[in-house]
């Protein structure tokens, strides 16, 4: 009698309590949370007592049977009150993990909160994970965040051939329901539902859904940009952080990297050759097959010939990247975005011979192109070279952020916010490498068992304040931390990690270099 009493009194937000001390109610019934923490985290987190996590929310429907290669289908209710005390079901082509059940039923999210009440309407933020990961690994743990006063939810969502096919039969299907002629971006479409569930039901966390910013890395980043782009999800957020990253569209590195895409007739002739492929002969047959008829690769993929992404379908990704900086993204809002340093090209200790470098360069470039990177980034001996071939790419990834970064103002009112990150976390050898800021920027060392110092945790201290006043206004700066300046014409970046501040993008003469090249390449 007294439990259920004090859950009445917490939704209706008359007292102050962990809200695993109750049930909160949402659309699609009762959950109930534990505490994060049963005992004190390493680290600088203070409250971690309050710290609620719910984990395996269903978000959608399963995408098993008729609803697979459809739009995420709403969650079913449920009776009774959910336990939240374990993750759900990891999405097919996501991990090899054999902790984790794997399943088409694997559309849920995670929600971590320090809030005492329902009713404190605190800022929230969605995190969009990488490839071949999930959104029950420890690298994306939330109560970093949820100690700092932000409400963090992450989500798995479709990838592979099961997130993004397309085929004539499922645009005909697309007609029939939204009247798009298109189809494909599965995957993508599960990121905006878990965006809009979030928007309906996070206010019953102790969240504010009308402050939401949407977060990731890598595949993340991408799911982020499109979310920031895309006229299905406009008005949903108020900011953006991309980490790794955007770059200039004319950049050719857009066709391999995560935020890379095909044209919709690639993508329908593909489907076709991928189900004969599977020898089934329409939708709905393979409809009937096993799931794991459409995992096509050993994992991390090393095999698979098919190219699984994202498909410029002009319904869930509008247009091309630079025909939307020129409109205008469906969302005009602030925006934090950069890279690290040893990813992209760039790979930390490289150790390559002349001859490797000048083979690489004229892989890379062409014609007088060539000779131009060679003079400003010279290979005399192996270890010029070496140092040459990395320079290029680290400055490749600032200077095309920049780029993208002014061309974003062009049509956008609301700043961003540029940076480099250069600190390699300790007991590795891949220097700062694609990944490597994550721990930090979340605040959850603690999490993970790599051999951290001092340094470590004052690194992610400010790394965390920097993305937390981000969520909560929109601006990085705030008290004890080094000014961060919003990108402007100056050719300027935020160095992060190592040190705090300004510093240039590169020699000037190699930023000139780079931004005439990129102009010769074709746009995406």
């Amino acid at each position: 009698m007294m439990e259920k009493l004090a859950s009445a009194l917490m939704m209706c937000g008359i007292v102050n309590a962990a809200l695993y001390d109750g049930v909160i109610s949402t659309k699609q019934g009762k959950v109930q949370g534990h505490p994060a923490f049963n005992s004190t985290p390493n680290g600088n987190l203070t409250n971690w007592k309050d710290i609620t996590v719910w984990k395996g929310i269903p978000f959608a429907a399963s995408t098993a049977g008729e609803n697979r290669w459809k739009a995420p289908m709403p969650a079913g209710r449920w009776n009774g009150t959910f336990d939240a005390k374990n993750y759900g079901d990891i999405c097919p082509s996501t991990s090899s993990n054999s902790e984790y059940t794997i399943s088409e039923d694997c559309l849920n999210l995670n929600i971590w909160t320090s809030a005492t009440s329902t009713k404190q309407k605190r800022p929230v933020v969605m995190w969009s994970y990488p490839a071949y990961s999930t959104a029950a690994d420890a690298l994306f743990d939330g109560a970093g965040m949820a100690d700092a006063g932000v409400v963090y939810v992450n989500y798995n969502y479709r990838t592979g051939a099961l997130g993004w096919l397309a085929h004539p039969e499922l645009s005909q299907e697309r007609v029939n329901t939204v009247g798009f002629n298109s189809s494909g971006n599965y995957g993508m479409l599960d990121q905006f539902a878990a965006l809009k569930w979030i928007h309906d039901n996070i206010e019953a966390f102790g969240g504010d859904p009308n402050r939401i910013t949407v977060m990731g890395q890598s595949a993340g980043s991408a799911a982020t940009q499109h979310i920031l782009n895309s006229p299905l999800t406009k008005g949903l957020i108020v900011g953006a952080i991309i980490e790794s990253g955007v770059r200039d569209p004319h950049d050719p590195l857009c066709e391999t990297l995560a935020e890379n895409y095909r044209n919709l007739t690639f993508a329908l002739n593909q489907g076709l050759d991928y189900l004969a492929d599977k020898n089934t002969s329409s939708i709905a047959n393979a409809r009937k097959l096993d799931y794991t008829t459409f995992v096509d690769s050993d994992f991390p993929p090393t095999s698979s010939s098919w190219t699984f992404t994202a498909t410029l379908d002009h319904y869930a990704l509008p247009d091309t990247y630079e025909n939307t900086l020129r409109k205008g993204a469906a969302n005009d809002v602030p925006i934090i975005t950069g890279n690290t340093r040893d990813e992209s090209g760039a790979t930390y200790g490289l150790n390559i011979t002349i001859a490797e470098y000048l083979a690489d360069l004229n892989e890379t470039y062409s014609g007088q192109w060539v000779d131009k990177f060679l003079e400003l980034y010279p290979g005399n001996n192996a270890s010029q070279a070496s140092e040459s071939e990395n320079q290029q790419f680290t400055d490749r990834s600032i200077i095309g952020t920049w780029i993208w970064a002014q061309k974003w103002k062009q049509a956008a009112k609301s700043p961003i916010y540029t940076y480099i990150w250069d600190h390699a976390p300790p007991g590795q050898s891949q220097g700062a490498y694609h990944e490597s800021e994550i721990n930090y920027v979340l605040n959850n060392l603690y999490g993970t068992d790599s051999p951290w110092t001092d340094e470590d945790y004052e690194i992610a201290a400010t790394m965390n304040s920097y993305w937390v006043n981000f969520i909560k206004t929109g601006n990085p700066n705030g008290q004890g931390l080094t000014r961060w300046d919003k990108s402007n014409s100056k050719e300027i970046t935020q160095r992060l990690g190592d040190g705090f501040g300004p510093v240039p993008l590169a020699l000037a003469d190699r930023v000139k270099l780079m931004e005439e090249w990129l102009l010769t390449q074709p746009v995406w």
